[in-house]
């Protein structure tokens, strides 16, 4: 005789009873029999995809996980959604579905859990947006859930050198200034990408994969196997047992969600010198989960957290690296004896990571001697990589990734212009000038719409050897590839009337970061008079998805969300 289902299980209301029997039916033309039907139906959200290496792979992941999840004494029921490549839409007019696709992943996954009447999820992830989307969707339905991302690539080689795609985009910049030859592009283009994996670098993916361990969203250790590793199906395959365990134990986001995993999660992102879509993404989970958590937190976390990882783009070394000498919780493991974390916070494995760290045998020490990890008494940088500018160009805070040696201060003139493709024109041709202030705008979460990333350009300026000497601010975002005095996420952002909108020709602009300033130097007057000037822009888009989601979002100084109950102004 089967066992019996627990009748508050969501899955009971498709599986028990007689009036139930169709509904079974459908199920058992998939192959599920009665012991499927008496056990908890586990969701395995699966975006895979052949139009990214980061997704190529998620089949196998998936089927990984279903394992798992069948090994758990679980009803595995995998189901797919989208994924847009950054990389690929990067410097196109595609780039505006990226941000709008993280929404669409929440909104298409939560659907499904609750439509279909899921008991728990393994939420699966591979390109940026996947991250933050999957774990928005699980703090959404709040189902026992399980975060598993599907791991990097391994880093290309080139002249004797481990190169990434960050080193391909940069080239193009190089080659407009005849700093390199077209073949020798080429050649990096053939190899800077040798298989499945989400980018390689401290770049968004591997940042937020880094931030599920802190947040307890996902084991500890399951962020740094490489994609096509046998450590990562053994990852795959206990995220799907561990799912299984969740509902047998009632174990949910919020029960693991708090003020302090949030500054858990801030405090791996700035000692690892993590992308500034992290910040964007960290306010978007934290309004989906109800936490209290404001842009100048980044702030003050980055203030008492030393940076003491050196990964690309700032460093030469890739999550593989960080993956050979324990991981992400060796960080955490020195930020913890640093009393930098808080170790009573809890985990998916019910676990706190303190008893994680434990559990595990990590320490914070590592066998060899590496030249991209300090201790935190010794750091790379004595505060973290992650700054939040505000002044009168940016009332509601922007967004820099600090990842030279010196902290910027620069002022320049600025050259002006309403879309990235107009910007990237501009440098290509060669008309950049040492201490010029390069500012997009009309490419918010509103006025773009999506936001874009600016990989092409920044790469373009730092190609050219200007990546002290040029600043970049934009109501858009960055790639996690991006360094240099680069400032994004300005807010209020133009499409809104925020003083960005504002900015003229020549205006000059400092970017202070000792002094965590962002301002132009135009008095209240003169501003007040060019903003009864302006007029808000008409929507780029008059139907469809850009236009819907454009509509919907709020301030990135809130993350962008689209939720109507996560919006906060």
């Amino acid at each position: 005789m089967s066992k019996q289902k627990d009748k508050d299980l969501p899955s009971a209301d498709v599986t028990e009873g007689v009036e139930r029997a169709p509904h079974r039916a459908m199920f058992r033309a998939m192959g599920y029999d009665d012991a499927d039907f008496s056990s908890p139906m586990v969701g395995v959200a699966n975006p895979a995809a052949d139009i990214t290496p980061c997704n190529v792979h998620l089949d196998d992941v998936a089927d990984s996980a279903v394992e798992g999840v069948e090994g758990g004494d679980g009803m595995p029921i995998e189901f797919g959604t989208i994924t847009i490549s950054d990389a690929i839409s990067m410097g196109t007019e595609g780039m505006r579905a990226s941000l709008i696709s993280r929404e669409v992943i929440a909104d298409s996954v939560e659907l499904v859990a609750f439509g279909e009447r899921m008991d728990a999820l393994v939420t699966v992830a591979g390109c940026d947006k996947n991250l933050p989307g999957m774990m928005m969707a699980a703090i959404r339905t709040d189902l026992p859930s399980v975060f598993l991302y599907g791991g990097s690539i391994m880093p290309g080689e080139h002249d004797g050198r481990e190169i990434t795609v960050q080193n391909v985009f940069e080239g193009v910049g190089a080659v407009a200034s005849g700093d390199m030859s077209e073949d020798e592009l080429e050649e990096m283009e053939r190899h800077a990408c040798p298989g499945a994996g989400a980018c390689g670098g401290m770049f968004t993916a591997n940042t937020m994969a880094s931030i599920s361990e802190a947040l307890g969203l996902a084991p500890l250790g399951s962020a740094s196997p490489p994609a096509e590793s046998d450590e990562r199906y053994d990852v795959a395959e206990r995220a799907g047992e561990l799912a299984a365990e969740c509902v047998r134990e009632d174990r949910r986001p919020s029960d693991i969600l708090t003020r302090e995993s949030f500054e858990n999660a801030i405090a791996i992102q700035v000692a690892l010198g993590g992308s500034t879509n992290a910040v964007l993404h960290l306010l978007a989970l934290a309004a989906e989960a109800g936490v209290d958590l404001d842009i100048e937190d980044f702030n003050t976390i980055s203030d008492r957290t030393p940076k003491v990882a050196n990964l690309q783009p700032g460093g030469s070394r890739v999550m593989n690296d960080l993956h050979e000498v324990g991981g992400v919780p060796v960080i955490l493991a020195r930020l913890l004896d640093a009393g930098l974390i808080h170790g009573d916070a809890k985990t998916v494995t019910g676990r706190t990571i303190e008893e994680e760290l434990d559990h595990l045998g990590v320490n914070g020490s590592v066998e060899e001697d590496v030249d991209f990890l300090k201790p935190v008494d010794d750091p790379f940088h004595e505060t973290g990589a992650i700054t939040v500018l505000t002044g009168n160009l940016a009332p509601d805070g922007a967004v820099l990734k600090v990842t030279g040696k010196d902290e910027t201060q620069h002022t320049g003139p600025a050259r002006v212009f309403e879309s990235e493709e107009d910007a990237m024109a501009y440098v290509q041709e060669g008309h950049i000038e040492s201490g010029d202030v390069i500012v997009i705008r009309n490419e918010g979460p509103r006025g773009g719409p999506g936001m874009r990333e600016m990989l092409g350009v920044t790469a373009a300026v730092v190609g050219q050897g200007h990546e002290d000497d040029v600043a970049l601010l934009t109501d858009g975002r960055f790639s996690g590839a991006t360094r240099g005095p680069m400032v994004g996420h300005v807010a209020p952002e133009a499409a809104s009337g925020g003083p960005i909108a504002l900015v003229e020709d020549g205006d000059e602009v400092t970017v202070d970061v000792p002094n965590r300033e962002l301002s132009v130097a135009v008095d209240d007057d003169e501003m007040a008079s060019r903003s009864e000037d302006w007029a808000e822009p008409e929507p780029r888009y008059d139907t469809g998805v850009l236009r819907k989601y454009g509509a919907q979002f709020g301030s990135a100084a809130h993350g962008a969300v689209t939720n109507p109950a996560a919006k906060r102004e």
